[in-house]
């Protein structure tokens, strides 16, 4: 929850739509693979269809955002050449993986596709600062840019299984992977400057 400080913050820009690479070829899975591994941290999540009934198991997760300083690469479960890419880069150990609330993520990862995840960093919990709770995207957003990070809990909601995403989907995903290598990275500098 915002406090009334926070909601009067500058909204958070996020990532560009033209930054934003869906995977579905072999050329883009290649493309993909090559920027990744070129990198020494990556900001990470998943996104999966949400369940609505008791006993429901989700058969998430339906998709996976990676991204780097400058663009965000979404793979579709399903779409075959990006689960060799995302294996050598999630099981990567030189690649640090950075997100928010990645327990869950990195336990339906190895259930469904069989990928061990290593190098994970949950900035939930790294950023805590003698607090008892887990740290949000939102509340790291505001804390280290002084900016509101929407998160429209409609667009949290929506079927992430569907074949084709909407704009608003695409961005809301890429920017849940982007926000945090940015923030991992501002983290960082501050912490050598003090």
């Amino acid at each position: 929850m915002l406090s009334d400080q926070e909601e009067l913050l500058p909204p958070y820009d996020g990532i560009k739509l033209t930054a934003v690479h869906m995977v579905k070829s072999d050329r883009d899975a290649a493309d993909a693979l090559q920027a990744l591994l070129a990198m020494d941290v990556l900001g990470f999540d998943t996104e999966s269809k949400p369940t609505f009934l008791k006993g429901e198991v989700s058969t998430g997760p339906h998709l996976v955002q990676l991204a780097t300083d400058d663009a965000a690469y979404l793979f579709q479960i399903g779409a075959m050449p990006a689960i060799a890419v995302l294996k050598a880069v999630l099981e990567s150990a030189t690649i640090l993986k950075v997100g928010f609330g990645l327990s869950d993520d990195v336990k339906r990862l190895r259930a469904k596709l069989g990928i061990e995840i290593s190098n994970v960093l949950d900035l939930s919990t790294a950023l805590r600062k003698n607090e008892r709770n887990t740290l949000g995207a939102k509340t790291a957003v505001a804390r280290f840019f002084g900016q509101k990070l929407q998160k429209s809990k409609k667009i949290t909601t929506t079927n992430w299984a569907l074949p084709r995403l909407t704009d608003k989907q695409i961005l809301y995903a890429a920017d849940d992977a982007h926000v945090a290598l940015k923030i991992y990275r501002r983290w960082r500098l501050d912490q050598a400057a003090e």
